[in-house]
């Protein structure tokens, strides 16, 4: 039985890495499919010349980051499971406060009353992180059954313009993910 994972990917430093998490859930058993957000997805197709259709090429799927129309067949097999990351704060406050104004959001936002395993790793700075907002946000994805991999095991905010992009840790979204039978 084939399990499908989607990467969702919002615009932050470590979605330029987007193929670590990519290889790593193919070699665990997933089908991979990668969403970006709008930014992010213009971050990949304008700074990074080639990674589109190298994201395509690894995965077997289209690199989807908007809505199709009603009259499109999806082109994405279902999902089993999401994981997004690199998470930030502004799709975090959005995705808690129900918005789906981009397919990223459609999805999570969706998968949350869908009951898919969510796991979500953060990516964004400690003044960011600050903001009373976040706390809520944080509270409410998590009573909804998302794992949120915030803090202590997890993501741990930076200073701004101080983080390093080797340090994130994919590793810990991926070993949050279910187990494949």
């Amino acid at each position: 039985m084939t399990h499908t994972l989607y990467v969702i990917a919002c615009a932050a430093p470590p979605a330029r890495r987007i193929q670590i998490p990519v290889r790593a859930a193919q070699q665990a058993g997933w089908d991979v499919c990668v969403v970006f957000t709008p930014s992010a997805y213009r971050w990949a197709s304008e700074d990074a010349p080639g990674e589109i259709e190298a994201l395509e090429q690894l995965t077997g799927h289209p690199v989807r980051h908007q809505y199709k129309l009603p009259s499109q067949d999806d082109v994405l097999p279902p999902p089993d499971a999401l994981l997004v990351a690199p998470l930030t704060a502004n799709t975090a406050n959005k995705w808690a406060a129900g918005v789906s104004d981009t397919l990223a959001l459609g999805l999570i936002t969706e998968g949350i009353g869908l009951e898919l395993p969510i796991v979500a790793l953060p990516h964004w700075n400690s003044a960011q992180n600050a903001h009373p907002a976040v706390d809520r946000t944080i509270s409410v994805l998590r009573a909804a059954g998302v794992t949120v991999l915030l803090g202590e095991g997890g993501f741990v905010p930076h200073r701004p313009r101080h983080g390093d992009l080797d340090a994130y840790p994919w590793h810990t979204a991926l070993d949050a993910l279910p187990r494949l039978n």
